[in-house]
């Protein structure tokens, strides 16, 4: 740096997040939730991850909240307020406790005294108060914002889902190519049912703000870059934009094959299995013991004609290893089990032939 220059100070990241207003910083392949980097799609992934019980603990506690905030604009007292608050609160704590909420630094003073900062505005508090008014509109926003969260976030979880399993799950390649391929006809079907069903067209878009700062790295010091600050209003308009940058660069959930949990695969790597430890083990993950479960579950299911011809291509395979076979005898040979393999499935030879012409190999 010369003596001319003066150093790069840090963005300075605003902590006053609300539930419906917060901010957060795209740069390359990573997101940053209040300095916080992670990948692009792991926001996604966790909140697959999430258990059903939890978005219906956040239905049944905004249940409990809606009937005192509307309660309060005719009680209008203390005491309404703060009963108010109180089931308020009680929502938060679970919303905020979500993936990406979580991350970031919420405003606790605004979030969790809503109603006493209200009524104490005589300007806003009158305002919420006529049906006529902007702030009696905002007023019942938040409450129909809040009365439709864990379904929003169901939609969300369902559209991932279907895309995931039934069109990202057949690819043999796993880049952002593979990804757009399939999205296309997912786009496709999704326009003709949202058209012959609903008479309307099926859009990914909702508003967003979006600025370029300037950053200082948080873990390399020194590294400055240009960040894309993005301000959303809906954590699923989050999660989608999140989701649809990582099929961009090559970034997508993926079922773990053995747990059944999402995981994230970045950059086009392919794998079934995630890196999390495996049911019932203790040390070793899902990608370390998932293909040997998998292979034990079919060897299971295994017809007699199957175990025969399995038994017949492992003594072939070690002929041919030590030596004893050619491997143009040994590609014969393999060619002649099956085909006498497929006999057998098709009822044309017995179980005992088989095992007596296998043992001929």
């Amino acid at each position: 740096m010369t003596e001319e220059q003066e150093p790069l100070e840090e963005y300075s990241i605003p902590f006053t997040y609300t539930y419906d207003q917060f901010v957060v910083f795209f740069y390359g392949s990573s997101v940053y939730l209040s300095g916080k980097e992670l990948p692009i799609g792991q926001c996604c992934v966790d909140v697959m991850n999430l258990e059903d019980a939890v978005l219906d603990e956040i239905d049944r506690r905004v249940g409990e909240f809606i009937p005192p905030a509307q309660a309060l604009l005719t009680e209008k007292t203390d005491s309404a307020a703060a009963l108010a608050q109180e089931k308020l609160n009680a929502v938060w704590e679970v919303i905020f406790s979500l993936p990406v909420y979580r991350d970031l630094k919420m405003d606790e003073a605004c979030n969790f005294h809503t109603f006493q900062r209200l009524m104490a505005d005589g300007e806003q508090w009158a305002e919420v108060q006529d049906p006529s008014s902007e702030g009696y509109e905002m007023y019942q926003g938040m409450l129909d914002g809040l009365a439709d969260f864990a379904d929003s976030v169901r939609r969300f979880r369902q559209q991932v889902a279907v895309m995931t399993e039934k069109y990202f799950e057949p690819l043999k390649r796993r880049n952002s190519g593979a990804y757009a391929e399939a999205y296309s006809r997912f786009y496709a079907e999704m326009l003709s049912i949202g058209a012959w069903y609903f008479h309307e067209d099926f859009e990914q878009s909702f508003p967003m703000e979006v600025s370029f700062v300037p950053m200082l790295h948080p873990t390399e010091e020194g590294m400055a870059f240009v960040a894309e600050k993005a301000e959303f209003h809906r954590l699923t308009d989050f999660l989608l934009t999140e989701f649809y940058r990582g099929l961009a660069i090559g970034n997508a959930p993926r079922r773990c094959h053995n747990c059944g949990r999402y995981f994230l695969l970045t950059a086009g790597y392919n794998t079934c299995y995630c890196g999390n430890i495996a049911p019932g083990e203790t040390e070793r993950t899902c990608r370390k013991v998932g293909a040997h479960r998998k292979e034990a579950r079919e060897r299971a299911g295994e017809t007699p004609e199957r175990k025969e011809y399995r038994r017949t291509y492992n003594r072939l395979k070690q002929k041919k290893l030590r030596g004893k076979i050619s491997t143009d005898e040994w590609n014969a040979a393999v060619a002649q089990a099956q085909e006498l393999l497929a006999q057998a499935e098709k009822g044309e030879l017995g179980e005992v032939e088989l095992r007596k012409k296998l043992g001929e190999l």
